[in-house]
């Protein structure tokens, strides 16, 4: 478990060395939001693109992968929309706070996600993991929006807000056209290679130093009884369940450490733009992130351990 937790410190220190450049004022707060767009709208894209488009998957090989995280979408998902009465009898937690649980433990934060698995497998590893975002990101933007709209709002799921989301989701649109050069045949000419290929190279490091610089210590310092809820559920139960139906579905190998790393990541940045837009618990959403980010350190390396036991 040393040595993996020793392959994932990289990552951690730039989480930290982020959060660090923030707090110190070397980089202020307000400039990382730019940052934050040029991963998500530029340099994520163009990875995907680039590991799916030279990849050599094949549907058969990827189904078994593909039909496990969309279980594990739908168990989450369907475990927290039962889990709001008993939450509100036993706890007290209200629409708001509902929304933000069940966005911070569903949600993946798939830029971990590809830090880590790059970092493990290369290319083919990542050609994999963006098999996970074609099979989870759709889907999970969908329910989250019913979520706020239902229990938030109280007002029925705005359908363009749906669909803007899913249509302007830069990394939808990555997989789709990655997917299509992979099966089309078609053959990158070698200045869209190098184009993407450098700016695909600074997606990971630069979204570690990003994430960290968002983090707010002083959110996650006034943490209650539905931080550590979310936090448990998020990074014990999901990891746990993931690994367990991948086996299900006789997922092995890396395929099986790469759904262990994609359930055992903290809860994604971008749910806290729509629980403050949509009126869920921004605040809280804060608080849960950072308390994640932090527990994630240990946790995600206990999981990608367990998975790789078991994947032999």
């Amino acid at each position: 478990m040393l040595s993996v937790f020793a392959s994932l410190l990289p990552v951690f220190i730039l989480i930290a060395a982020g959060f660090v450049l923030r707090k110190a004022g070397i980089i202020p707060a307000e400039h990382w939001r730019g940052v934050e767009l040029v991963c998500f709208y530029v340099l994520f894209p163009a990875l995907l693109i680039i590991v799916l488009a030279d990849s050599t998957l094949t549907f058969g090989e990827t189904a078994p992968f593909a039909l496990s995280l969309l279980v594990l979408v739908v168990l989450m998902s369907l475990g927290g929309w039962l889990a709001r009465k008993p939450l509100n009898r036993l706890i007290g937690m209200e629409g708001p706070a509902y929304t933000t649980f069940f966005q911070t433990t569903t949600r993946w934060h798939g830029f971990i996600a590809l830090a880590v698995v790059g970092k493990l497998y290369g290319d083919e590893g990542l050609a994999v993991l963006a098999i996970a975002f074609a099979a989870m990101v759709p889907i999970l933007n969908v329910v989250n929006i019913l979520i706020l709209a239902t229990y938030a709002a109280h007002k029925p799921a705005p359908m363009g807000l749906i669909v803007r989301t899913l249509v302007r989701n830069p990394l939808i649109w990555g997989i789709v056209i990655g997917l299509i050069i992979r099966f089309s045949g078609i053959a990158l000419p070698d200045i869209a290679k190098t184009t993407l290929g450098l700016a695909g190279d600074g997606a990971l490091g630069v979204s570690l130093l990003a994430l960290g610089a968002g983090l707010s210590w002083k959110a996650a310092k006034s943490a209650g009884k539905e931080v550590l809820l979310a936090t448990f559920v998020k990074l014990i139960i999901t990891p746990v369940l993931g690994i367990g139906v991948a086996l299900m579905f006789g997922v092995s190998g890396m395929s099986l450490v790469i759904i262990a790393i994609s359930a055992a990541v903290p809860t994604a940045v971008n749910g806290y733009v729509l629980a403050r837009t949509m009126g869920g618990d921004a605040e809280l959403y804060a608080a849960t992130t950072t308390a994640q980010v932090v527990v994630s350190f240990v946790t995600m390396p206990f999981f990608i351990w367990i998975a790789m036991q078991v994947a032999g």
